[in-house]
């Protein structure tokens, strides 16, 4: 695991690493490189979401925007974070956030390396 080339991703959780393990077995070395360097510039950090979500109270919807909800950054902006109580449960489901976008930046970046034909 300590010699996998997952392990540059800074802040990666061990779910997130079982999630990239499996969604590229079978690829090459120069494929692996594609893919990680392009997976890398997409990628949010758990731990910055923490920071995104502490500046949601003072730019509402913020952390929303940062993982392409654009509709509930829109709606956490004009009721002031759905009056706190979203952001604070932002806050708490940092992680998942992160997660999730980060699990829909795999699944892009593998449909570009996969269009690149890189071999």
């Amino acid at each position: 695991m300590f010699d996998s080339p997952f392990m540059s991703l800074p802040g990666i959780t061990p779910q997130e690493y079982s999630y990239l393990q499996t969604a590229t077995t079978g690829f090459s070395e120069q494929q692996l490189r594609g893919f990680l360097m392009i997976y890398g510039s997409k990628r949010r950090n758990p731990d910055d979401m923490v920071l995104y979500c502490i500046l949601g109270f003072f730019v509402p919807g913020l952390p929303r925007f940062l993982v392409n909800q654009i509709g509930m950054g829109v709606l956490y902006f004009f009721t002031v974070g759905l009056c706190f109580i979203g952001t604070i449960i932002d806050l708490i489901n940092h992680k998942t956030l992160a997660f999730e976008y980060n699990q829909r930046m795999v699944f892009e970046s593998l449909q570009m390396v996969k269009m690149g034909n890189l071999q």
